[in-house]
């Protein structure tokens, strides 16, 4: 090796070393309460890590797993254990050994894939080996006390042509049939958040397949799906709590016909993009979903969606305002905004 080369090299570890780790905390007021089966939601709360090097900074967000009881101030306090190998230079496939999957580990790897962008001047999406087109994302109806006031709902996003609709084990298919009599012209999946039983799934099944629904996410609890290995289902079942990472893909494949990937399960678009790889050669459709966030925590989300057939990022619908210059959402189609946001360099 000749003494250039090895200046070279040295020159960009010490660029390396030369990085910033910024941890906070934020919390973005709801548009109106959001309610699902087991839980309801007058805020989401975030953390968020920004990474520093030769005057770039790449940031991500994440809300993190609420069923596993992860917080902003848990989140923090996992990414703060390893913003000393951050500022070393760690890599994305270094950071799968530091943190757990999760919402820190997902706050990390998005600040990372910012970063690599804006250093290498390549987008997200190329360096992911995807596409940047349009998608079509659901929008999502929370559990309303009234199948009426979930019509009432439907009717008022009169631009939204595919709903996805929170349900719970009170008269789910009277929900449905009274969307589909306001909103005929309107696709629906529906989302249970473990809520039924297995004999509820088998009596509700055919009739949403009847009024139209195109899958039910998630009907039965994570760890009690078992009957669902034998079970030949009217229309697809996508598993969610039932899939995190990649390590509970084979048993989801046995019991699922999709799985629904969320950035904050998989702890990152870095494991994302190995499970949906994954899931895809063992034959299941997908679907990427979202714990709700601004475009911060979408962008990443929009890289996996190119790979999806039903995509779950509405997260800046449902908050009273979004971050500035983010994603562009119209009539359910999100686009990259002109300027360069996340994963796009400036």
């Amino acid at each position: 090796r000749d003494r250039d080369d090895t200046d070279r090299e040295l020159h960009a570890q010490a660029r390396v070393m030369n990085r910033k780790v910024s941890i906070h905390t934020e919390c973005w007021p709801a548009l109106i309460p959001f309610r699902i089966s087991n839980n309801v939601w007058d805020d989401f709360p975030c953390v968020v890590c920004e990474i520093e090097q030769d005057d770039a900074i790449g940031r991500g967000e994440a809300l993190g797993v609420y069923y596993f009881d992860e917080t902003p101030e848990s989140m923090s306090a996992q990414l703060e254990s390893i913003a000393p190998q951050l500022e070393d230079g760690a890599s994305r496939e270094q950071l799968l050994n530091l943190l757990p999957p999760g919402g820190a580990r997902m706050a990390a790897d998005a600040a990372l894939w910012d970063l690599e962008a804006r250093l290498t001047g390549r987008t997200a999406w190329s360096i992911a080996g995807v596409d940047a087109n349009p998608v079509e994302t659901v929008f999502t109806i929370g559990l309303e006390d009234t199948p009426e006031a979930m019509a009432d709902k439907a009717l008022a996003a009169s631009d939204i042509t595919l709903f996805k609709v929170k349900l719970g084990d009170d008269r789910p298919v009277e929900r449905i049939a009274a969307i589909h009599v306001a909103r005929p012209d309107a696709r629906m999946v529906v989302d249970v958040n473990q809520g039924w039983t297995f004999d509820e799934l088998r009596q509700y099944a055919p009739e949403l397949k009847a009024l139209g629904v195109s899958m039910i996410e998630q009907p039965l609890p994570r760890g009690g799906d078992e009957e669902l290995a034998a079970y030949d289902p009217p229309l697809p079942i996508c598993g969610d709590e039932s899939c995190l990472h990649l390590g509970e893909l084979e048993q989801a494949a046995r019991r699922y016909q999709m799985i629904n990937i969320k950035l904050d399960k998989t702890g990152g678009l870095t494991h994302g993009l190995e499970l949906a790889r994954a899931a895809r050669e063992r034959g299941l459709g997908l679907m990427v979903g979202c714990m709700g966030g601004t475009s911060l925590a979408m962008a990443p989300h929009h890289v996996i969606a190119q790979l999806c057939d039903f995509v779950d990022i509405d997260g800046p619908l449902l908050v009273r305002h979004d971050r500035l210059g983010g994603l562009v959402y119209d009539k359910g189609i999100v686009t990259l905004p002109e300027q360069p946001f996340w994963g796009q360099p400036a």
